[in-house]
């Protein structure tokens, strides 16, 4: 914008004023979505597509009051309901949103045969070391002689020796946190060229292990520093773009 500004002299100065949102920081809001009834029953919850529960809607609820004096103008969420229905919790401070998009890059992991089975059942038929592995992703560097026999029958030979690489092993049909770190790592890429451009704050409705390799990324952790996380139900992660 220009200004002209009359001098006692009357000599004219041209002055150029910077638009406020050219100087400011870009804001991100990430935050999980509430309580699932397969959270609360423990089971694997990947691309299945249950809804909240009483509890989980308590903690959109409580995540909500704590953006309430945040400002964003865009926010984004997966196809999935728990995605949505905490995405709805959350919108009712913000009247200044006026854009929703969805983007399934940051869905839930992919537990493939595991969808929808329960965390004991898994750990029964193969053992506790590689339930480990499959939820949080940790590196199994060896196994007793019994623990192996117990995983090359569950498994085969050929997904065993994935074991050693801890991070890249995926349930059988589903997606290692590797593999979803690809796909999040697009999605950042779009996001903050597409912030920079229009200048705006952003919120995203996301889940556990999309959050995960969200922050793995922006936060430049570790493979094992980032397995070590717990995400939570009832708060959000903030990250300012330059």
């Amino acid at each position: 914008m220009i200004i002209l500004l009359q001098l006692p002299s009357k000599t004219i100065i041209y002055a150029k004023i910077y638009e406020i949102n050219k100087m400011t920081k870009l804001k991100i809001y990430i935050f999980r979505h509430g309580q699932t009834t397969y959270n609360r029953d423990l089971r694997f919850t990947g691309f299945h597509n249950p809804g909240l529960t009483k509890l989980g809607i308590k903690q959109a609820e409580k995540i909500s009051k704590k953006l309430k004096n945040k400002k964003f103008q865009i926010a984004f969420y997966t196809h999935l309901k728990r995605s949505k229905q905490t995405l709805k919790e959350i919108l009712k401070y913000h009247p200044e949103c006026t854009k929703l998009v969805k983007d399934d890059r940051i869905i839930e992991r992919n537990y493939g045969k595991l969808n929808g089975s329960t965390h004991s059942a898994f750990i029964k038929k193969i053992g506790k070391k590689l339930y480990n592995l499959e939820v949080h992703g940790d590196t199994v560097s060896d196994l007793s002689p019994e623990g192996k026999k117990e995983v090359e029958k569950f498994l085969g030979e050929q997904e065993y020796n994935l074991i050693h690489r801890g991070y890249h092993v995926s349930p059988p049909g589903g997606e290692s946190f590797a593999m979803v770190e690809i796909r999040v790592k697009s999605f950042i890429k779009d996001l903050i060229k597409m912030m920079k451009k229009q200048k705006v704050n952003v919120a995203i409705s996301a889940h556990g292990n999309s959050i995960r390799l969200f922050r793995k990324i922006m936060e430049k952790s570790s493979i094992s520093e980032t397995v070590s996380w717990v995400i939570p139900y009832d708060d959000y992660y903030e990250y300012t773009i330059g």
